[in-house]
This record gives C-alpha cells, sequence and structure tokens, in this order.
C-alpha cells in the first residue's frame, strides 16, 4: 500500500511552522503470528480503513520529530530525517501486523518564506566567500606568477649557458665523432670487402653443399623409386602368380582329397554291400540248409508218404521243364518199329519218368508201392 502522510504548519524546534510531505510504502507482514494480529486490528475494516489507520499513525510520528529537530537538520539532511520517523514508527506499526517498507522526504516548505531566507542568507555568504576566494587568489596568482617569471628567467640564462656549453661540446664531440668515423668507415668499408669476400666463399660453399645434399636426395628418391616399383612388380605380377599358383594347388589338393575320400566311399560302399550279400546269402544258406533239415527229419518221420508227397510236389516242375521245348513244336511225329504202336511207345516213355526222377529229386519211384503197383499193372 502507499500512503502520503502529510503535516501542515507544524512548528519545529525553532518555533518555525513547517508543511511537510512524504511517501510511505507499507504492507500487512505474512508471518503467523503478525498476519494474526493484523486480522485482530483491521477485522471487518475495508482497505481505506487500514490506509487512514496506518497514515494517522505516520502522521503523529512525523508531527512529534518535526518538534525536535532544526530547520536546518530537516531541510539539508532529508534522508536522516526520513530515518528517523521510520524507526520510530516502525515499532507501533509493527503491533498492528503492519511493516514499513519504505518512507521519503516528498517535500518541505513553509508559509513565511523562512526557508528562502535561510538560502538567500547562504547564498550571500557563499557569494562573499567566493569573491573573497577570487581576490586571495588573484593575489596569489600574480605573486607566483612574478616569481614565476623570475625562476623562468633565471632558468633559462641557465639554460642558454648550458645550450652554449653544450653546442661547443657538441661540435668538439662532433668533430671527434666525425674523424672516428671516417676511421670506422674506412676500417668498416675493408672489413666489409673481407667480408664479403667470405661470405661469397661461404654462399659457394652452402651452395656446393646444397647441390650434394640435392644430389644425395635425388639418389634417395630414385633408390625410393626403385623400391616403389620392385613393391609394385610384387603386388602386380608376383603376388598374384603365387596366388593363382596357390589356388590351383589348393584345387589341386581339393581334387586329390574329393577322389581319395569317393575311393574311400566306394569301397565302404562295395565292403558294405558285399557284407550285406554275403549276410543274405549265409542267411538263405542257414535257411535252406534248416529247410533241408526240417525235410528230412519231415521225411524220416513220415516215410513213404512224404517221399511220395515230395514227388507229387516235383512233378509239376518236372513237366513244365519237359514240356517246354515241346510247347515250340508244331506236330510230334513217333517213328517206330513195324510192330510199335502209339501205345506201346507212350508206356515206354512213363517207365523212363522214375529214373528221370530218382535223377532230379533222389527218390526212387520204382519202390514207391503205388507206383509200383502202377508199373506192374502196365506190365
Amino acid at each position: 500500500m502507499t500512503l502520503q502522510p502529510r503535516c501542515e504548519d507544524v512548528e519545529t524546534a525553532e518555533g518555525v511552522a513547517l508543511t511537510v510531505t512524504g511517501v510511505a510504502q507499507v504492507k500487512i507482514m505474512t508471518e503467523k503470528e503478525l498476519l494474526a494480529v493484523a486480522c485482530e486490528q483491521f477485522l471487518g475494516k475495508n482497505v481505506q480503513d487500514v490506509k487512514n489507520v496506518v497514515l494517522q499513525t505516520l502522521e503523529g510520528h512525523l508531527r512529534s520529530i518535526l518538534g525536535t529537530l532544526t530547520v536546518e537538520q530537516i531541510y539539508q539532511d532529508r534522508d536522516q530525517f526520513a530515518k528517523l520517523v521510520r524507526e520510530v514508527a516502525a515499532p507501533d506499526v509493527g503491533r498492528m501486523g503492519i511493516e514499513i517498507l519504505s518512507f521519503t522526504i516528498k517535500d518541505v516548505y513553509d508559509k513565511v518564506d523562512y526557508l528562502s531566507s535561510l538560502g538567500k542568507t547562504q547564498t550571500a555568504a557563499v557569494r562573499r566567500d567566493a569573491d573573497i576566494g577570487v581576490a586571495e587568489a588573484e593575489r596569489d596568482a600574480g605573486i607566483r606568477e612574478a616569481q614565476c617569471k623570475k625562476e623562468m628567467l633565471d632558468v633559462k640564462f641557465m639554460a642558454d649557458t648550458k645550450i652554449a656549453e653544450s653546442r661547443r661540446a657538441f661540435e668538439l664531440q662532433k668533430a671527434a665523432f666525425s674523424e672516428e668515423v671516417n676511421i670506422k668507415t674506412a676500417e668498416a668499408q675493408l672489413a666489409y670487402e673481407l667480408q664479403s669476400a667470405r661470405e661469397q666463399q661461404k654462399i659457394r660453399q652452402e651452395e656446393i653443399e646444397i647441390e650434394v645434399v640435392q644430389r644425395k636426395k635425388q639418389i634417395d628418391v630414385e633408390e625410393k623409386e626403385i623400391i616403389r616399383m620392385e613393391k609394385e612388380l610384387i603386388a602386380t605380377v608376383k603376388r598374384p602368380a603365387e596366388a593363382e599358383a596357390y589356388r590351383i594347388q589348393q584345387i589341386a589338393e581339393g581334387e586329390k582329397v574329393k577322389q581319395v575320400l569317393l575311393a574311400q566311399a566306394e569301397a565302404e560302399k562295395i565292403r558294405k554291400i558285399g557284407e550285406a550279400e554275403a549276410f543274405v546269402i549265409e542267411a538263405i544258406g542257414m535257411a535252406e540248409a534248416e529247410r533241408m533239415k526240417l525235410k528230412a527229419v519231415a521225411l524220416q518221420k513220415y516215410g513213404d508218404a512224404a517221399q511220395l508227397a515230395l514227388v507229387l510236389d516235383a512233378l509239376p516242375e518236372i513237366a513244365a521243364k519237359v514240356a517246354a521245348p515241346l510247347s515250340k513244336v508244331d506236330e510230334i511225329v513217333i517213328l517206330g518199329g513195324e510192330n510199335s504202336t502209339t501205345m506201346s511207345e507212350v508206356n515206354r516213355l512213363l517207365a523212363e519218368i522214375p529214373a528221370s526222377v530218382r535223377a532230379i529229386t533222389g527218390v526212387d519211384l520204382t519202390k514207391i508201392p503205388l507206383i509200383q503197383k502202377a508199373t506192374g499193372a502196365q506190365a
């Protein structure tokens, strides 16, 4: 909140009535306890009422402080005056929960022209002191000017004397310097010629050394070029050739290994096939032996009946083999003697069957009773 306390025609310690206006910035404190105090003080009042209470408090303290100071103290040191008002009023407004942020004196004036008269007096005193100071300064300046002129003339005389002495000494020194310069010039010229010859010799020596260095560098460059060309030949010719030879060698070795592996695989296959065939043959032989063994046991057990069954089982096969050549014959002509007949030839062929069966199966049909009966009836 901004407040403007104003005290009109308040007498100072010297009895001079002054009117003083100020500007104060205040706020309600936010601390819990102080905020509670402010609420208690201003409960039910609006902002303007709060401003009026604080304003009257500030104006009261301002009046009391004005009565203890002189006009000069108030006018010349407004900051100290405002500080004093702020320090005196702060505890009272603080007890109401209000904090003074700032307080400054805005204006000080009176209705009897006391301040202007005081200013005129001070102005006249200042002007007087200034005139006296100017006169004294001009006097001192004249005295000092005369002293300075005298000192200047003395210094000028001494300076001229010294200048003359310096000029004479300069001319003497100049002549001595000229003589010395001529001597030194001649010596320098001779030394220059000698030094020039030495420098020329050094230059020539350095040129020779530079040529030697250049030649060495050229040789180094040529050697490096030879090395580079060798490396280039190795990289472009030798290394590719070696790589190609290595590739062909690897291919040959791979093909060799491939052929060896194929041969080994083929041999392993043949061995496995041989083992399998041998196992099959062995199994077939064992089965055939077992069959023959069982057949022999059966023949031995059943006797003639078993032999007859074996013969009867073999007869279709025998007949097929006998008839196989005849299947290709369109016509059969049986030739016999004068007294031979077809029936007699058939009987003859049937008589030869037992011998054929015995040759094939090992069974003698003539010993089988049934066959004996058949052949006996025919006889």
